[in-house]
């Protein structure tokens, strides 16, 4: 088959070029004919040449088809040159010189916004008379001419042609298939904004609706798109041009800081384009159609799980339905953890958890600070109280997935099905140590949410950077964690003007957003009382964390030294004497362990004494006669 469609294709390429000989022969005999003076022989290129190929693309009138053949025909036919020198003197191809052949038409043909000069088929030497600037045919026109195509080596590095879909027929995404039904339309070529939460799942999207309709797809990065407007302006009408010559079309994919300009170039354009982004910009071309990708649901997301894993995806029996409840990673992403999961002898429902966590960082690691977590239960002391709330809180996100699908939980009502959880409590009292050890016993990821970054003085900005964060975690069921949360989710204020209605706004659209997100948030404060009862009223889960008293001091004491770190006559029922909280006794503990290990000698009593004086004057606390009786 290979040879035969290769025979087809060297058949097609003889017959253009053969097309393109009596072409330049039919210009030949004009220009022998305006020498002589005698009457000029008829145009007409044949059907089997590029030319009316290029017309048609182009809208190219028969007086436009002859200039660009004898543009073609200076650059391959020495025999029109010299027909040329005769006419003009120096063999160049002119206005002056279309002008004797064509007759006053000629300026209209030139004039920039006429076809041949938009489109960049002629290119006009700048310098001189206009009469006697030189015309020059574009290489790459040229080499359509010839029956040659290839990308433009101008776009070369800016645009990048899409790999072929690896999905099968009849089971491409339903966008996929709305896509190749919008572009059927020849007499309607809309603008297609797609939004949706990653960009290789709207990629493949793309790509299957151009392999549905057989044409090539071209990949731009919204960030090469150059600032100077002259080169935007070239970079247009060379892409368009490229669209127009190889019936293809453009993806041009953006981020939020490179949106603008990815609308302003789609303007630009007139052929089938695909503005991709997770919140597409506005655009000024008309008409346009907007479609949103959404992410798979639970029952798609375990079918892609199966099709990856094949055979393997009978062993897993549950874990494969935990998998999937977990982490709502796109096709793209289940492809890539099934393909890391091929560690031999390890076990495998453990190997793709990892893979898809893996996976689910992709979106949420530039927009939050990841916490790797090592703390473990025996790690808290807490009231038993506190302790079973923690236990219960890691058992609802254990059997979400259970729940939420196959208890029907999620079809009845997928709002509110989130476990977001409040600790209160003085600083230093286990909070965030509290968020690390559920992150450890769940094998999630833990994130610590920068408030400083997500708070914005500009109106509406503080919800877009909360909905960014929100859906990035959606993919790797990853928990949020927001230190010292009463900055942002305190109480709602009395409005007095815009910027407390404002401020109001952004703190319901959180109290919304927290309904909707189904893992875990969880938001630490020091002020229980400053948060908004309302807020309050919509947390699954609230967790106080009192100051420990001397017992809980004692076990925190005996629990802070790894059992590598060498001791000597600590006495921790003693050291409980000092009040201190369980975050200032890791950083005595850890900093006596500097000053026994510049010795080198074990921890001491001493060595506690000068670390516990330490942190007292950091705290801005009295080292009184009773702390240092702790010593005596």
């Amino acid at each position: 088959m290979t040879a035969g469609m290769n025979r087809n294709a060297d058949m097609a390429l003889t017959l253009i070029r053969e097309g393109l000989d009596t072409t330049l022969s039919q210009v030949n005999a004009r220009l022998t004919a305006l020498v002589a003076d005698e009457a000029l022989p008829e145009f007409d290129p044949p059907e089997t040449s590029a030319f009316p190929v290029l017309a048609h693309v182009f809208h190219l009138s028969v007086l436009e088809q002859e200039v660009l053949a004898l543009a073609a025909g200076h650059d391959l036919d020495d025999g029109i040159a010299a027909a040329m020198a005769q006419v003009n003197g120096n063999g160049a191809l002119t206005p002056a010189l279309l002008e004797r052949l064509i007759g006053a038409a000629i300026w209209d043909i030139l004039c920039p916004e006429a076809p041949l000069r938009r489109w960049r088929l002629i290119e006009m030497a700048e310098a001189g008379p206009v009469r006697a600037r030189t015309l020059r045919l574009d290489e790459r026109i040229l080499q359509a001419l010839l029956g040659t195509h290839y990308l433009d080596a101008r776009l070369d590095g800016l645009v990048r042609l899409c790999p072929a879909s690896t999905t099968p027929p009849g089971q491409e995404p339903e966008l996929a298939r709305a896509i190749a039904a919008i572009w059927r339309d020849p007499t309607r070529m809309p603008l297609i904004q797609l939004g949706g939460r990653t960009r290789p799942s709207r990629r493949q999207v793309v790509i299957c609706a151009a392999q549905r309709l057989s044409v090539q797809m071209f990949r731009l990065n919204a960030a090469d798109i150059p600032t100077d407007w002259t080169q935007r302006q070239a970079l247009a009408v060379l892409l368009d041009r490229e669209l127009a010559l190889l019936g293809a079309a453009a993806l041009i994919e953006a981020e939020p800081e490179t949106g603008p300009a990815a609308a302003t170039l789609a303007d630009l354009l007139s052929g089938p384009v695909i503005l991709s982004a997770e919140d597409p910009p506005d655009v000024d071309r008309t008409p346009r159609v907007r479609l949103e990708l959404d992410p798979p649901e639970f029952a798609e997301r375990q079918d892609i799980w199966r099709q990856q894993l094949g055979p393997r995806a009978e062993a897993l029996g549950p874990a494969l339905d935990r998998l999937a409840g977990q982490f709502a990673l796109d096709p793209p992403a289940i492809e890539a953890a099934a393909s890391l999961a091929t560690e031999p002898g390890a076990d495998l429902a453990t190997t793709l958890w990892r893979a898809a966590r893996e996976q689910g960082r992709r979106a949420l690691d530039g927009l939050a600070e990841r916490i790797e977590s090592r703390a473990t239960w025996d790690d808290l002391v807490l009231p038993p109280s506190q302790m079973a709330v923690l236990r219960d809180l890691a058992g609802h996100l254990r059997d979400a997935w259970r729940v939420n699908n196959q208890w029907g939980w999620a079809a009845r009502n997928p709002r509110g099905l989130g476990a977001a959880a409040l600790f209160a409590g003085p600083s230093g009292t286990g909070k965030t140590l509290a968020a690390e050890v559920l992150a450890g016993a769940l094998k999630l990821d833990l994130y610590r949410i920068d408030l400083s970054q997500v708070v914005s003085k500009y109106i509406g900005e503080t919800e877009k950077n909360l909905s960014r964060i929100f859906a990035a975690a959606e993919d790797g069921g990853a928990i949020l964690l927001f230190d010292e949360a009463d900055a942002l989710f305190g109480k709602r204020s009395e409005v007095k003007d815009s910027h407390d209605r404002y401020a109001n706004v952004e703190v319901s659209y959180l109290l919304q957003r927290m309904e909707a997100y189904r893992g875990l948030a969880v938001l630490t404060t020091n002020q229980k009382s400053a948060l908004d009862t309302a807020f309050l009223r919509r947390l699954r889960y609230v967790v106080n964390f009192p100051f420990p008293d001397a017992a809980a001091r004692a076990e925190i004491w005996a629990r802070v030294f790894p059992p590598e770190t060498p001791r000597e006559g600590l006495d921790f029922s003693t050291l409980s004497r000092l009040g201190l909280s369980g975050g200032s006794i890791r950083s005595i503990a850890l900093n006596a362990s500097y000053l026994a290990a510049s010795g080198p000698e074990p921890v001491q009593m001493h060595h506690i004494k000068r670390a516990a004086q330490r942190e007292y004057s950091k705290l801005e606390k009295p080292f009184s006669t009773n702390e240092q009786g702790v010593f005596a």
